[in-house]
């Protein structure tokens, strides 16, 4: 039995889930998401609550039941409130801006990175070296936001590059004498 599947997921005042088909689509303040659905579950919209259920018993339909659940809590949350990834630059020089609907990155290389922001996605910099990625799409902030990080990631020694806010970078200790 899936623990995540089980639970239903709470639909938000401001919020309307409707089921059309195979497709589930959320509309809320921040915009509209959909999802095409599986074979292997079912979906049940009832009051301001979704039930995700397995079709079958096999294997398949309650590997995805879960994975279902969880993409459908996604969409309920980013059409509400959204998603934010919030990044550090660390490093002599290094530094982020925002130009037009580029990110242009200078992270010690002999060159200037320019990133093309993707639709759906908000980068914004309140200071040279602090970035921030919203959107609706979870696994879109995720994917815009490793993307970013994989330019310069950050290194052990002196802790400098891209990394996330809340990571912790260990520390190595360098050469001795």
């Amino acid at each position: 039995m899936s623990r995540v599947g089980k639970y239903p997921v709470s639909v938000p005042a401001g919020v309307t889930v409707a089921l059309a088909g195979r497709t589930l689509t959320a509309k809320g303040k921040l915009g509209e998401l959909s999802l095409d659905l599986t074979d292997a579950v079912d979906v049940e919209i009832t009051g301001n609550e979704v039930k995700v259920s397995p079709r079958g018993e096999d294997r398949r339909s309650r590997t995805l039941w879960g994975t279902t659940r969880s993409l459908v809590q996604g969409m309920v949350q980013g059409v509400s409130t959204g998603f934010s990834k919030s990044m550090e630059i660390t490093g002599t020089g290094y530094k982020a801006a925002v130009q037009g609907s580029e990110l242009v990155l200078n992270l010690g290389y002999s060159h200037e990175i320019r990133y093309p922001v993707p639709a759906g996605i908000k980068i914004t910099t309140e200071r040279p070296t602090a970035i921030k990625v919203e959107g609706l799409d979870k696994q879109k902030v995720g994917q815009v936001a490793a993307e970013i990080r994989a330019y310069r990631g950050p290194e052990p020694y002196k802790g400098k590059g891209v990394k996330y806010d809340n990571e912790v970078i260990l520390r190595k200790e360098g050469k001795k004498k």
